[in-house]
């Protein structure tokens, strides 16, 4: 089977979530990487409505991931080259953190696959709206 790898915020959980994560499981094994409370800050310019324990207890919660694991503070790119997916699943609209990615699966010599992830009623279910 096949590790799939994702990460994100996942501050809200919505239906646009639970999709994302069922997509990315069709591909394999899937692990979930939250983002860091100061990672967001620094992303965003705003802190979370949850902080990094909850949002990653909420998900496990939820079952939809065999391991649900916090981001690094140091290096962002480091849990790629730790858990080495074969996939990882970027969501439709993910634009952070996503620049390097092929320049740093190649610097630690993996064949990951990246796949951009469809879209679920963007219109309807986007965090930033819904917030």
């Amino acid at each position: 089977m096949q590790k799939v790898l994702v990460f994100g915020t996942f501050d809200i959980i919505h239906p646009g979530h639970l999709n994302f994560f069922n997509q990315a499981r069709k591909h394999g094994k899937l692990t979930v990487i939250v983002s860091r409370d100061k990672t967001v800050k620094q992303v965003k310019g705003k802190n979370p409505l949850h902080n990094e324990k909850k949002r990653q207890e909420k998900l496990k919660s939820l079952h939809v991931a065999e391991h649900i694991l916090l981001g690094s503070l140091k290096d962002k790119y480091a849990i790629i080259k730790k858990i080495k997916p074969d996939i990882i699943c970027l969501g439709y609209d993910q634009e952070h953190f996503i620049d390097k990615l092929k320049e740093k699966i190649k610097e630690f010599s993996l064949n990951t696959k990246i796949i951009r992830l469809k879209p679920y009623k963007e219109k309807k279910y986007k965090s930033s709206k819904l917030k």
